[in-house]
Formats: structure tokens, sequence, C-alpha cells
């Protein structure tokens, strides 16, 4: 069973949903006549895992309850007492979260069958959809479970029987989710805050309608599973996250060709004090063949074998990764497959080094390393967003660990970008089940923005484009790829990045063109002549294809770069859009200008100022990169800056996303939705300084930009 985090989203939660029939409907003296409940795994009703039994209750049942629920003292004469059936219920729940409607009268009555049968109750986590549905649709006349369904145009067989209404209510739990997320309640912490909302907005919601998490009564033993949400990560190894497989790999690789014999490749092996070699197959294919594999072959064949092939047992194809892959996605990989080599691939896809269980037996770390592989082997929604989930968990422990707040939005960026190839692998699948066949042509998948930059933070919303090699606007290529752009970004939106609010999308024709039209577009932008007709251009210059033709992607971007380098008139303009005030940080007396909840919006004049500073910086200068510091480090070869003015830019940069991770990760905890602006009164006294002084250095990106040199 996977952990549920406080972060992960409602639609890939391992829920319960469960209904009870009683004898009353007073909680404090009804008994339990019938349970039924139903297993929600990723946003999927799973109908073959269900528990439903007969309770009986040691009391008569009223005929007031027998008219409603049908269940007669006949019917449960013969049925097992609530403390024979309470541990196989209890297994069935394990760690997951309750679902139901009304569910504080389900726990309350829950609650009283446990201390009337000696058995020691821990409260439960659950939710409401009662709750759920007032909050996303607040004008329906009314929110019953026949109100909500009739509405969700539900049809409930079996009304009034417990795994009936169990079931009619977790197929109105999944309609919901579109709807909350509409309403920015897209996680267990912000269902969490809404529904604490809901309840003090209206007195007369009973007090209770969700459980909490406390842990269990101390002094008291018990078998209870601990049922506090935990999230996946008790403490973590910090090195994989921080280093790069080019840090760590072997190079060059041993190369061997497939006709040489074992025997010679044993001692090639031997000399170069390697466990592997790869062979060159040709047509820049690779396979690999270890000692283990040498050693099993002589085992099964005897000493003959050594005068074979490699080309006998050798595996292919060659598993790799890419150098700038960070060390947690090697570990990751290595782990799923079963390997104990993976060849290293620069972006051109060349084979330049070689990776071995060996390198990194030191940086094992705990099971949050899956997370990337996670996200590479989701087959459904739910997948994707179980293991997205794991980021805001990671990134406070990595933030604990003191990493840098760089790495740890590099991070971020990089799971951001493997995200997006695999909603694209998936809205793939969805246009071939839709009968929509194969791309028409070769395409590529741009992430644009911060992920392109490697700059993500935890509010990051959908920036995407795609590039296709050819086709007219409303052509049939047009069309294929709009589709795919709809299913795209509806994927994200459901796993938990949500639509762009400037439409900066693929699904939208502006981001969505064939290679020849993205030039001219290009071109276009160059001969803008106001600094406003500039929206959302810059974050193409940060793109980085992510699926697809990736070649077709890093053209277009190379050709974005040489077009807008040698116009002066464009860069003019952009130097004039950097150059407009994003906002005055302080106020007449020094102190930070806050909002009315007390916080300071530090995109605005904090990130955005030094990111766009780079960003015209590099384009004038053709000094392609994109990262900010990169792009810096490379301005400042060119001698365009002193390095004085860029090591303090760069830290200036590095303190504003800390303070910035650091609140969204505590918003995060708290379900609300993450953002840019901090609220400056938490902050101790040396953090407020470090935060000042960050800001008040962001003048040096303006002037950068402008006619000095600083």
């Amino acid at each position: 069973m996977t952990e549920t985090s406080y972060c992960t989203p409602l639609v890939g939660l391992d829920a319960v949903v469960l209904d009870i029939e009683a004898t009353g409907l007073d909680s404090t003296t009804a008994r339990i006549v019938q349970i039924g409940a139903i297993k929600v795994h990723g946003g999927v009703i799973d109908k073959y895992r269900c528990f439903n039994r007969l309770v009986n209750p040691d009391i008569p049942i009223p005929p007031s309850s027998t008219t409603i629920h049908g269940i007669a003292d006949a019917d449960v004469a013969t049925a097992a007492p609530f403390k024979d059936v309470w541990p196989e219920l209890r297994d069935f729940i394990g760690t997951s979260i309750l679902v139901g409607h009304a569910t504080a009268y389900d726990l309350a009555v829950l609650q009283r069958e446990c201390q009337l049968a000696g058995i020691e109750w821990r409260p439960r986590h659950a939710l409401d959809i009662r709750t759920l549905a007032q909050i996303a649709a607040p004008t329906l006349a009314g929110h019953s479970l026949d109100s909500l369904c009739a509405w969700l145009d539900i049809k409930i067989e079996g009304r009034h029987t417990a795994l009936g209404d169990a079931t009619a209510t977790a197929r109105a739990f999944l309609a919901l989710l579109p709807l909350l997320r509409a309403k920015n309640v897209r996680t267990l912490a912000e269902a969490e805050a809404a529904t604490r909302h809901a309840i003090e907005r209206d007195a007369q919601a009973a007090g209770g309608l969700m459980a909490t998490f406390e842990d269990a009564p101390t002094g008291k033993a018990t078998d209870e599973p601990d049922d506090k949400v935990q999230g996946p990560l008790m403490r973590t190894d910090t090195y994989p996250y921080r280093h790069c497989v080019y840090e760590v790999m072997g190079m060059p690789p041993v190369r061997v060709s497939p006709n040489d014999t074992m025997h010679e490749v044993s001692r090639t092996l031997i000399n170069r004090k390697v466990s592997s070699a790869f062979v060159e197959i040709g047509d820049g294919r690779h396979g690999i063949v270890t000692e283990r594999d040498i050693m099993r072959a002589i085992a099964s064949r005897g000493a003959d074998a050594l005068a074979r092939p490699v080309a006998d047992i050798m595996n292919t194809p060659l598993q790799s990764i890419s150098d700038q892959a960070f060390l947690y996605r090697a570990i990751a990989r290595m782990q799923r497959f079963g390997f104990r080599h993976l060849g290293v691939r620069n972006a051109n896809g060349e084979i330049i080094g070689a990776l071995t269980m060996r390198d990194l037996l030191r940086y094992r770390a705990s099971s949050a390393i899956a997370l990337g592989d996670e996200i590479d082997v989701a087959n459904t929604v739910g997948e994707l967003s179980q293991a997205w989930a794991k980021l805001p968990v990671i990134a406070k422990e990595l933030i604990a660990e003191d990493v840098r707040a760089f790495t740890i939005a590099n991070v971020i960026s990089s799971e951001l970008r493997v995200l997006t190839r695999r909603a694209s692998q998936l809205a793939e699948a969805r246009m071939k089940d839709a009968g929509h066949g194969a791309p028409p042509v070769p395409y590529a998948v741009l992430v644009l923005g911060s992920a392109g930059r490697g700059e993500s933070l935890l509010a990051a919303d959908q920036d995407n484009a795609i590039i296709f090699n050819s086709g007219e606007p409303g052509g049939p290529e047009d069309r294929w790829f709009e589709k795919l752009g709809r299913h795209l970004s509806d994927i994200l939106d459901e796993v938990g990045v949500p639509y762009c609010k400037g439409g900066v999308m693929a699904r939208n024709a502006a981001w969505r063109m064939s290679f020849a039209d993205w030039k001219g577009m290009i071109e276009s932008w160059v001969r803008r002549q106001r600094p406003k007709d500039l929206l959302n251009v810059d974050i193409f210059f940060d793109g980085i294809p992510v699926f697809g033709d990736v070649a077709l992607g890093e053209a277009i971007w190379e050709h974005a770069y040489a077009c807008g380098s040698q116009s002066t008139p464009f860069i003019k303009l952009l130097t004039e859009a950097a150059r407009i005030p994003g906002g005055q940080a302080f106020t007449l007396f020094g102190g930070f200008r806050r909002d009315e909840k007390g916080r300071v919006d530090l995109k605005k004049v904090g990130l955005f100022p030094i990111i766009t500073a780079a960003r015209v910086l590099s384009i004038k200068y053709d000094a392609r990169a994109r990262s900010t510091p990169e792009r810096f480090r490379k301005i400042a070869a060119k001698g365009a800056a002193s390095p004085d003015a860029i090591e303090r830019l760069l830290v200036a940069h590095e303190t504003i996303i800390r303070s910035i991770l650091e609140q969204q990760i505590t918003d995060i905890a708290d379900g609300v939705p993450p953002g840019n602006k901090v609220a400056t009164a938490r902050l101790d006294r040396a953090q407020r300084a470090a935060l000042k002084a960050a800001v008040a250095d962001v003048y040096i990106a303006t002037d950068l930009v402008g006619e000095g040199r600083i």
C-alpha cells in the first residue's frame, strides 16, 4: 500500500470508502447491523476489493430502521458480533484514508462499538463528501447522497445497503475531484483546510465531520496500525539529490567488438580494472557484457566458452541514463530493473561513460529514491499523482539537510520535465485508444519557463509547447496535436500541475505549431515594436524538449537565440521591458512592503528582475544557456559584468529561492495552495536580514540590463 502524504493529490489517494447501516440514527445508542466498504486507488474504484458484512447488533432492530435498510433480526441472527468483524475490517482499511458521506456518524458509531467490545479506538482520518460537495457546489439545493448522485448523474444500485451506498459514495467522490480542483482544492491537506473553513462558516455542520490524525494514547498496548498519515521520507540521504551522474561515472567506457572472444574481453576487463564492457553493435546501438556474464558462461559451458564471441552472451539493448541526471535517478533505475551497470549518454545520445552499482553503493538512500522511476513507470493519473506528491516532502527533507535551494529547485524541475514526458506518453495512449492513431509527423514537447531553466519551485503550473515537423494551422496534423495537447494538459492538471493561467500550453494554437511556423513566429517576435507585445515571448528562450524528437526542439531553441542575438531592436525592447519596476520592496522606513496578509511577493520584487536580466543578457551576448546561474557565469566570462556583481546576484537568487521554497513547504502542509508570497513575520532576525540584503541587491540585475556595466 502506498503511503499517503499530506500533499498527495486527492486523485492519488489510497482510500477506503465506508458506509454502515445501524439500528438507529442516534450515534450514542445505535448498533451496527451491516458494514460495506470499497477500495479506491489512484482515482480508480477497485470493484474487486470490497468488504460487505452483516453484524449481529446484540439488540433488537427497530422496525423503523428495517423499513429503511431492509435488515431484520432474522437476517443477523447468525451473523458475527462486531468484536469478531472488527479485525477483518481493520486490516481491510489498513492505513488508507477513509471517505464517506456524513462520516461523523459512521465514525462515532464505529468508535462506540469498539468501546463496547473493549477494543482500543484510534481516531481515523476521513474525508466527508457532503462537506466537499458543499465546497465544490455551494449553491446546490441539497447535498444528500441522493441529491449528489442525481446531480452528478450517478445511478445508485442497492440504495440503503452498506456496500451499495459505499460504491455510490466512491463514484460521487471521484466525480467531485475536477470541481474541487477548480476551487483550488487539490491535495489532502487542502481538502482538510477547506473542510475546516467550511465547518467554521457553518456552525450547524456536525463537529468532527473530518476525523483528525492523532497518535494512539500512551500507556496501553494495541495491535492497531498507526493511522497517522506519513510522508514518504523519515530520513533522506541527500547526496543523490545534490550530485549528478557525470560526477561519479567512469570514463571513457570500455568498448569491445561483438566478435571479440570472451577470453579477450576477460583480459581487457582485468587490465582496465572494470567489471563490464560495452559491445559496439553498429548504428549507434550497444550491448553490454559483464564479468558475471562471462563467469556464468564458463559455469554452464566449461572452459571452451572462452573461445566463443561475446555476442553469444551480451545483453542488449544497453540501458543508459543522461550524464546530467541526478544520482537518485540512476539508483532508482538500477533498483527497478535489477541492473548493476548503466551506460551514460550525453545530450547527443552518445555513450560517454559507464556507471556501476559499485560507484553508487555508498550513496544508496531510502525508498524515496524511487521517486524518479515511479513517475517513469506510472500507468495511470493516480499513480502519477502519488509519485508527484512526494516532491514537497522530499523538498522539506532537503531543506532540513541544508541542501542548496537552487539544487532543490533543479530536482523539482527535473521531475516536472519527467512528469511532462510521462504525461505525453499517456496522452499518446489516450489518442490511440480514442481511435486517432499514431502521431502523423515527428514532434517534440517542450517545457518552458522555470522548469526549462531548472528553477521550478512547488507552485509550478503548466508552461509547455509542441513543435511538429510539418503541417498547416488548422490542418489534420494541427488538429491531431491540438487533441494531444488537451490530453496532456488535462493529465498534468489532474496530477497536480494546474493549467497555466496565461494559456501557455500546447492545447492552445499560439503554443502549437509546425517547425516552419515556429521559425516564422520567432522572426516576428524580433520585429515587435512595443514591450507589451513581448508577453510570454521570453519564456520560450528557457524551453527544453522533454519528449519526442528532441533534435527538433533543440533546433528551434537554437534558432530563437540566433535570431534574438542578431536583432538590436529586439534586444532593446527586451531591455526596456526588463527595466520596468516590478514593485517597491521596501517601505520608507526600510521594512518590507507587505500585503494585507503580511506577505511579500518575492517573485515580483526579487526573482523576476534577476531571472529576466539573466535571460536578456544571455540573448544580447548570445550566451546560450538555460539556467540563471549558468547564464550569469557565461555573461561574466564574456566580460559583460564583474565577477563580484555576478556573485552577489547569485547569492541573492539563492536566498530568495530558499525563502519562497520554505514558505511553500509550510503552506502545503497547512493546506494552503503554494505561491510566491512569503510571510516575513515567520522569519527570525538573521533570516530577515539576509532576505533584505538579497532583495536590496536586485538593483544590480536591473542596472546590468541598462547601459552601465557593473
